[in-house]
């Protein structure tokens, strides 16, 4: 493919609710634009842009495939993205990188909780938008249902720019509002189109609908509306150029419909994103700061500028190893060059610069402002990272990532693998950076974090398939915690062995007394006398440590307890350090059972964010699950909730939350602190706790 000036190349996304259609609408542009010969599917696995096996297993979009076409002069980038909400951060991510979407609509579905998502993610990075409604062909498919929806849910400033002819079995075409032309497609997938007579029991309401998008192109800029409320006639220039500008004002956001599956509607979506999305020119500079000043700077989207990359996007391969992917936001990059990162001040030498194409990659000698491409085996740089002109260096900003809610404990099948898990999930979270593992110093398990089950399910299978380690999930154990609630003195212990040779013989007075949650451990040599020689008390500490791992209720850590070593007794002969250990570790036990003990829990801060209809459901599950609702406030879309909750409790609430708010409830969690548990439960959890032990 033949290098583009910037004015011709567009940068676009494809953003939907999972199962939507996008990647379906995707094969067919690629189709249409000659870049494959056949439509690829996402059913019968060949789809080019869903081409991972866990993407084909579930005929689901799981990471941001690339690709390109020509069309009409112009070089058109595709990102098709996820729209399942376990994998939906990727699509925000993608969004990086784009200068408009194009929001694919089921005609049969409508509106669903991520197109909303995806929408608000559109928002947020201020790009221009149209809607494509899609599955024309389907049963029970509705234009004016789906138009409907998208003018009340999303935004009044929708507008068709195309209608369509006919239904489910009998949608044959559509026609173009603008140029008032009827086209009908073969019925073949071929794409093959025919230009016709608009069908008289439509002319009513593309006559209606005709001086509707005049009217909303005329409020686009002030001269057409004059003239317009004038009475005059825009000309077909002036109606393009009124519809464009109001586009890229995000003031108009234009419907097109067809069927991606039936190759049907296709060529006037690639028409309209050319005439209607913005080039990297349109969208002007990019700002970032200084690495060193961190006062603002900015980058236009020509060649003659520093050169500024913005990495959004990492793919692990164990054979080609790591693929970094960027946009180019200024200058120009030649291949067999050196990148400067400036978040990591490294240098990084390069070879070829990748054209993506599904999951193959094409060699390319150089690439400018707007252009989406990939290096192999950068060893510094990451995702979010800024590469540049060490002369002239610039940072620009990735977006901030959601605590992943769902959590699951690994456990290698082969044994000896954990080391192999670690390092093959850090790669992994190179890809997907929502993906976390940490061990649990307490429970001593490997916790995968992931946005959800699938989304875990998922990662397990790419370790698997990528570095060939298999993993068992299981729920994680909850890490409770041990404490006593009284002080008691006098606490004494004697440790006295005599076995024939030297014997053992330890002494030691203790006082025990609760601390304050979360002061953790602290010891206090208040010896007076020589009753205990000063060289053991090290060991006396040491003793009391080793006791504190393993508590006398249900094998917890024991914390938040004060330890006074105030007194004791030694043998000239036979006591030693080991001696001294012995006694402390059993002093303390000792000590513990004579101060109520009792159990710890871990409490979650939660922030759930519910549509308003669900508000009250939402807290009275939370209430029932002994979470204590601290604030309520409105968001948007719906309200946040702000509540504290122990982490028992809602291990599993991912999928909970997702049938109380048909999937338009979201969360995130943190630790915040430890409470006790209640005495009802807490004889459960100490039964439970020594069964497994046993």
């Amino acid at each position: 493919m033949k290098k583009y000036e910037t004015n011709r190349l567009r940068n676009i996304a494809i953003i939907a609710h999972g199962k939507a259609g996008k990647t379906t609408l995707a094969e067919a542009m690629l189709f249409d634009g000659g870049v494959t010969d056949r439509l690829g599917r996402v059913d019968d696995g060949s789809s080019v842009m869903d081409f991972e096996p866990e993407e084909i297993k579930r005929s689901l979009s799981i990471s941001s495939s690339f690709n390109h076409l020509e069309w009409n002069k112009h070089k058109i980038n595709i990102i098709d993205t996820p729209g399942d909400a376990n994998f939906i951060i990727d699509t925000k991510n993608s969004l990086q990188a784009v200068d408009g979407v194009v929001i694919v609509v089921d005609a049969v579905s409508g509106i669903e909780v991520q197109t909303e998502k995806v929408w608000e993610y559109a928002s947020q990075f201020g790009l221009s938008r149209l809607f494509f409604i899609s599955k024309m062909e389907r049963e029970r498919a509705s234009f004016s249902q789906s138009l409907a929806d998208i003018q009340k849910i999303l935004t009044p400033k929708a507008i068709p720019l195309t209608l369509p002819i006919g239904s489910e079995d009998s949608f044959a075409g559509v026609v173009d509002l603008m140029t008032m032309k009827a086209f009908y497609f073969e019925n073949n997938s071929s794409g093959k189109i025919r230009e016709d007579e608009i069908p008289s029991n439509l002319q009513a309401e593309v006559k209606n609908a005709k001086e509707k998008l005049v009217e909303v192109i005329a409020e686009s800029d002030d001269a057409l509306l004059e003239k317009y409320l004038e009475g005059q006639e825009l000309s077909p220039e002036e109606l393009s150029q009124g519809l464009r500008k109001g586009v890229l004002n995000k003031t108009i956001f234009p419907i097109l419909c067809g069927s991606g599956l039936k190759n049907t509607g296709i060529q006037p979506l690639l028409d309209a994103i050319i005439q209607c999305l913005p080039s990297p020119i349109d969208r002007g500079p990019t700002r970032g700061i200084h690495p060193a000043t961190k006062e603002e700077e900015s980058r236009q989207p020509l060649e003659e500028e520093p050169f500024s990359a913005f990495v959004f996007k990492t793919v692990a391969d164990p054979y080609a190893g790591k693929l970094t992917i960027f946009r180019v936001w200024s200058g120009n990059l030649r291949s067999d060059s050196t990148l400067y990162n400036a978040n990591k001040d490294a240098k990084e030498r390069f070879g070829q610069i990748l054209q993506l194409e599904g999951k193959n990659q094409k060699s390319i000698e150089s690439a400018g402002p707007g252009d989406i491409v990939a290096v192999a085996k950068l060893r510094e740089t990451t995702t979010w990272d800024t590469l540049g002109d060490e002369k002239k260096p610039i940072l620009y900003q990735g977006i901030s990532l959601p605590i992943p809610p769902v959590s699951f404990a690994v456990e290698p099948k082969s044994k000896g693998d954990e080391e192999k898990i670690t390092i093959s999930l850090a790669r992994l979270s190179e890809e997907d950076p929502t993906i976390k593992l940490q061990r649990d110093e307490q429970t001593k398990e490997l916790i995968l974090f992931g946005m959800g089950q699938v989304h875990v399910e998922v990662t397990v299978e790419k370790l698997k398939r990528k570095f060939g380690v298999e993993v068992n999930l299981k729920t994680p154990k909850i890490p409770y915690k041990e404490t006593i609630k009284t002080t008691k003195s006098g606490i004494i212990y004697r440790h006295k062995k005599q076995s024939g040779g030297r014997g053992q013989f330890a002494e030691v007075h203790f006082e025990l007394s609760p601390l304050q949650r979360g002061a953790g451990f602290e010891f206090k040599n208040a010896l007076v006398g020589m009753n205990v020689p000063r060289n053991f008390v090290p060991a006396v500490e040491k003793g009391v440590a080793e006791a504190m791992q393993s508590g006398v209720l249900a094998g917890y850590p024991v914390v938040d307890v004060k330890v006074k070593f105030y007194d004791g007794k030694s043998h000239e002969v036979d006591s030693s350090e080991i001696a001294f250990k012995i006694a402390a570790l059993m002093a303390f036990k000792k000590g513990v059972m004579e101060t109520n003990p009792v159990l710890l829990e871990p409490i979650m801060n939660m922030e759930v964010v519910v549509p308003d209809e669900y508000m009250g459901d939402v807290i009275g599950d939370l209430n029932s699950r002994r979470g204590r609702v601290l604030a309520v406030e409105p968001r948007s879309k719906g309200q946040l909730i702000k509540v504290q909750v122990p982490l028992s409790e809602v291990l599993k609430y991912a999928p909970d939350i997702t049938s109380m708010t048909s999937g338009r409830g979201s969360f995130s969690m943190e630790l915040s602190h430890y409470e006790e548990v209640p005495s009802h439960l807490t004889e459960k959890i100490v039964a439970a706790a020594k069964a497994q032990q046993n």
